[in-house]
């Protein structure tokens, strides 16, 4: 599956091409450099790369809507999900690969041959925004790392050096961030955008990279002492959680202020359809979408968001009961509040809840983008029957005479977004409910109007919530859904931030690293539980009232179906709770192991890479 933002030429036969696993270049004297680098055109053509190989949603093998998580796992379950035992230390990769960080390095070294001094301004600050994102993604995973920042040639020492400290490493992504902020182009309306880097994608990736450090300092209790030596062999001043918590606050209000580019929710006043088709049309919105990844049928640029969800083949994925149950009422009241909430068929819990529920999961009258055809959640391709919609777009697409179906493998061209606006206020909002400095009129201008587009009806009140915490989010009182580890004063809005981020991010690629930052890994332990059954029977699951779906005991008589329900046999074609009834169980062969957390919340590094650089040392637990 290739992934371009632009047509690239054949570039470089210039010995740039080697192992992703290694950091050094072949010897500079084999460089022909003079022929490079010269032009704006040159740089352009080879920071591409960085677009086409480097963002999360150009990845061949996992854009975010078809990452597995707690909130939407899939068959089979990766390791990521299995964890425990089932994980282990490779000899190679694992993440380990430097070959993005080569070329953003190569860029730089030689980009002063350009003779267009603005446009080595510009393609600098493209190549620190995209070393700021590489090392996000380093730390996240393996927390302390080497930092290079030059090339390296076989015999470098630097490829022998150990692991610089995770502070090290952010005060130096702070430089290259901070750059690309001040040399970025501000406008976002050019005919490239929100394809190519602006300085809202920069603060977008501040904002986030903070947020993530702040959080995850301050739940994982880390420290650094007060000073630390940079490479300018000065002592500089540690960064506290609060500090990086501060600095997200800041680059979300400068994003917000709309000095850089004026960014805004995307609504056309029908709340019942725009969550759906911000994430359903084929180009990317520029009024919410600050970064994001082109896809183009004609070329052949494609990524597998229809197949993943309406294909039997394709991982059969579902969210999970926790998660829906925790989708608030469009009163904005809980739902879990209710009585017999736990036993509710289908149609009730989907009754009256938050908007955004039915717009990324099969609900009541769901129909395809161009298709009037009602269609029920279809258990055979979801294994909770809580079978997800979002980023699904209209099963044909036709340009000029041609006609694709975007529903077979990897051919979805929708695009995908790496950083949207609504996130930032987000981020906003958390990082400043964590500080202690939330007040009610930065969730107004936050998270209440993200809820308003939505079309909830009911905002978030930060003393209610305060005064009286949503036990369901409560790891303490209720295990199976909750967070852990909140506490203070501001321990209930914090929470609803949570669920707020978790359901407005859904299927953003952004869960995984919010457990780790939280030090939640323990909600991954929890059941994938599913539709709740009675037993067997007749049940309709569009809302029309005619019945979609028939369930019947082993050895019974298959029944004749008078409107093309399905029919699935219990404890064969589908697994309930409590064998007979209970909640659909369509995970229960998959293994599963306890979160380790004195080891889960980073990766190993792989054996040769400790092999071939003794320097390095493993992860705890490991």
């Amino acid at each position: 599956m290739k992934k371009l933002i632009y047509i690239i030429p054949l570039l470089f036969s210039m010995g740039l091409v080697s192992c992703e696993d290694a950091i050094e270049l072949y010897p500079k004297s084999k460089l022909p450099v003079e022929d490079y680098f010269n032009t704006e055109q040159d740089l352009q053509l080879f920071s591409n790369y960085f677009y086409n190989n480097m963002l999360s949603n150009a990845m061949d093998n996992n854009p975010a809507p078809m990452v597995a998580d707690d909130n939407k796992p899939h068959m089979p379950l990766p390791s990521i999900l299995k964890l425990g035992q089932s994980r282990t230390i490779p000899a190679s990769g694992g993440g380990w690969s430097w070959g993005g960080l080569r070329r953003v390095n190569t860029l730089l070294e030689y980009i002063d041959n350009c003779r267009d001094k603005e446009a080595v301004k510009k393609y600098s600050a493209v190549a620190r925004f995209f070393r700021a994102y590489f090392y996000f993604e380093k730390v996240k995973r393996f927390g302390d790392v080497p930092w290079v920042d030059r090339q390296l040639g076989f015999y470098d020492d630097q490829l022998y050096a150990p692991r610089d400290s995770r502070e090290f490493i952010m005060q130096k992504m702070l430089q290259d961030i901070d750059f690309a902020i001040a040399n970025l182009p501000t406008s976002k309306n050019e005919a490239s955008a929100p394809y190519r880097l602006t300085k809202g994608a920069a603060l977008a990736l501040k904002s986030n990279f903070c947020l993530y450090e702040g959080t995850f300092r301050k739940y994982h209790n880390l420290t650094f002492g007060n000073t630390i030596k940079l490479d300018d062999g000065e002592e500089h001043p540690v960064n506290t959680w609060e500090d990086y918590l501060k600095l997200s606050v800041d680059a979300s209000e400068q994003l917000m202020s709309g000095n850089y580019g004026k960014y805004d929710l995307y609504s056309t006043n029908n709340p019942e359809s725009d969550y759906q088709n911000l994430f359903s049309a084929e180009n990317a919105n520029k009024t919410e979408y600050i970064l994001a990844v082109k896809y183009n049928q004609a070329l052949s640029i494609r990524h597998n968001a229809n197949a993943y969800t309406v294909q039997a083949t394709q991982g059969q994925p579902g969210y999970t009961r926790k998660f829906v149950c925790s989708y608030l009422m469009k009163d904005g009241s809980r739902y879990t509040d209710q009585t017999g909430w736990e036993t509710k068929s289908f149609v009730e819990e989907m009754t009256n809840r938050d908007p955004r529920l039915s717009q990324s999961i099969r609900g009541l009258g769901y129909h395809r983008i161009g298709d009037p055809t009602i269609l029920a959640p279809d258990l055979t391709r979801s294994k909770t029957g809580y079978q997800p919609t979002k980023f699904v777009t209209a099963s044909q697409q036709t340009i000029g005479k041609n006609t694709y179906n975007q529903d077979n493998n990897n051919m979805t061209t929708s695009d995908l977004p790496e950083y949207r606006y609504a996130e930032t206020l987000l981020n906003y909002a958390e990082a400043k409910a964590e500080l202690g400095s939330l007040s009610q009129a930065d969730l107004d201008k936050s998270v209440n109007l993200i809820r308003k587009r939505a079309g909830m009806t009911g905002m978030l009140k930060m003393a209610d919530a305060n005064a009286n915490p949503d036990p369901y989010l409560d790891g303490d009182i209720s295990p199976e859904s909750g967070y852990f580890n909140v506490t203070g004063d501001n321990k209930g809005v914090i929470l609803e931030i949570r669920r707020e981020r978790s359901i407005e991010l859904v299927q953003e690629g952004r869960r995984w690293d919010d457990l780790m930052r939280w030090k939640c890994g323990k909600c991954l332990d929890t059941h994938y539980y599913g539709l709740y059954f009675p037993g067997a029977g007749s049940y309709d699951l569009s809302g029309d009232g005619v019945p979609d779906l028939i369930l019947i005991t082993k050895g019974s008589k298959k029944p004749n179906t008078l409107n093309d329900e399905t029919v699935l046999v219990i404890g064969e074609d589908i697994y309930l709770s409590n064998e007979t009834s209970g909640y659909v169980d369509g995970f229960r062969t998959q293994e599963r192991n306890k979160f380790n957390e004195g080891r889960d919340y980073l990766y190993p590094i792989p054996y040769d890479e400790l092999s071939l650089n003794p320097n390095l040392v493993q992860n705890p637990g490991w």
